[in-house]
């Protein structure tokens, strides 16, 4: 007998697994399957480039959920096992298994993979990435026989991995392409800051570093080579220069990808019958065109997608919020700072304790706090709330800015 049409979610990273819990919380009692690519249950990955490289978090301690949890929920969690292809007419889908499965609603949260290096000798032995768990193990082993690191890539896993390999009292050297750090993800005054922070603890941050070559030796990485002659001698190095969206299975059945599937503020795609959610999206909605990662974007459209499919209306409209954790400092953005024409420093950035707060035509547009967690939280409510704080308030330390929150 041929399987009822149910539920399937493709991807069981946050934003799938989301996607599932949603749908049972919405009500759905249908049949509900979750794909992973991964042998593992759902797992926590911002501790892939901070506490499992050093040993603080195992990876018992990363599971999102426990396998009785999906037993309780009814969803039928399927690990190591890849989708294959779409087909919408029929709206079934295909699995790497040879097995094919009918849905009523497909969600993808397909997630992105690291982008890789475009030059000779990427693929000697030592040259590592960070996605997923399995890199997170390859690379902690890397970093316990390592004494030299270059990190290629000035952006935040970057960032975190050199952190944690320069706390572990390797050498480090961080090469970025660009004039400076985040040049994609913050701005000049936090990447300013984070470059000073590095090379405060030891590292060499190397700005306008354009790698040419990795050069081996017994099939081995021994160092990177820049553009202006610079060697760089390495026993691991570990590339972070941006991820590409895992839109190809979208794009393969017909729907609308553009750098990304293409969603609106509720994770819909072209096909009524299809939502997508986090890394491998980009949403075109009503703040214009995003493309976010990070764990808040993929569980909010994750409740967002899982309302959809059931014809519900639920917009992702909340200040996108973020963090990093770098040797004793954790930013906390929240907003988005595109555009901004003041910023206003509140607290002292030299004892590494301030938020900058971002504004265009005195309207507030982002936060970024610096060990100063009650700012954020603060200020996403000021956001989200679209509150009136001027950057005189924000730059008076006595103003309240709880009183613009309630």
């Amino acid at each position: 007998m041929a399987a009822a049409p149910g539920m399937i979610v493709v991807g069981a990273g946050q934003g799938g697994l989301q996607v599932a819990e949603s749908l049972r919380a919405e009500g759905w009692d249908g049949p509900l399957t979750l794909i992973g690519e991964e042998p593992q249950a759902p797992y926590h990955r911002p501790p892939l480039s901070k506490a499992m490289l050093t040993g603080a978090m195992d990876e018992a301690q990363i599971a999102i959920r426990g396998h009785e949890f999906f037993e309780k929920h009814g969803i039928d969690l399927l690990t190591g096992v890849r989708v294959t292809g779409i087909d919408r007419t029929a709206r079934q889908v295909a699995l790497s298994d040879g097995r094919t499965l009918p849905y009523r609603g497909l969600a993808l949260s397909t997630g992105a993979r690291g982008r890789p290096l475009p030059v000779p000798g990427a693929d000697l032995e030592g040259v590592l990435g960070l996605r997923t768990l399995a890199d997170a193990r390859r690379l902690r082993a890397a970093l316990e026989g390592a004494a030299r690191v270059v990190v290629i890539g000035g952006g935040f896993i970057g960032l975190e991995v050199a952190a944690v390999a320069r706390t572990l009292g390797r050498d480090v050297t961080v090469l970025e392409a660009a004039d400076r750090l985040l040049a994609r993800s913050a701005t000049p005054f936090l990447a300013d800051f984070f470059a000073e922070l590095h090379r405060a603890h030891g590292v060499a941050v190397d700005l306008g570093a354009k790698v040419v070559e990795l050069e081996g030796r017994d099939g081995r990485v021994a160092a990177v080579r820049t553009a202006d002659g610079g060697r760089h001698p390495a026993d691991v190095v570990v590339v972070g220069i941006g991820i590409i969206p895992n839109a190809e299975l979208a794009a393969a059945a017909g729907i609308a990808c553009d750098g990304g599937v293409v969603v609106d503020d509720c994770g819909r795609t072209d096909d009524p019958a299809i939502v997508a959610v986090g890394d491998c999206t980009v949403r075109r909605g009503a703040r214009g065109v995003l493309r976010l990662e990070s764990v808040q974007n993929a569980v909010e459209m994750g409740k967002s997608a899982a309302a959809a499919l059931l014809g519900r209306e639920r917009p992702f409209t909340a200040a996108p919020w973020f963090w990093s954790d770098q040797y004793d400092v954790k930013l906390q953005i929240a907003g988005l700072s595109a555009g901004y024409d003041q910023v206003v420093v509140r607290g002292e950035a030299t004892e590494r304790r301030f938020s900058a707060f971002y504004f265009r035509d005195g309207a507030l547009l982002a936060i970024d706090s610096l060990n100063r967690p009650q700012d954020h939280m603060l200020g996403r409510k000021l956001l989200d709330r679209g509150a009136p704080l001027t950057p005189e308030q924000a730059a008076d330390p006595a103003f309240p800015l709880a009183s613009l929150a309630r």
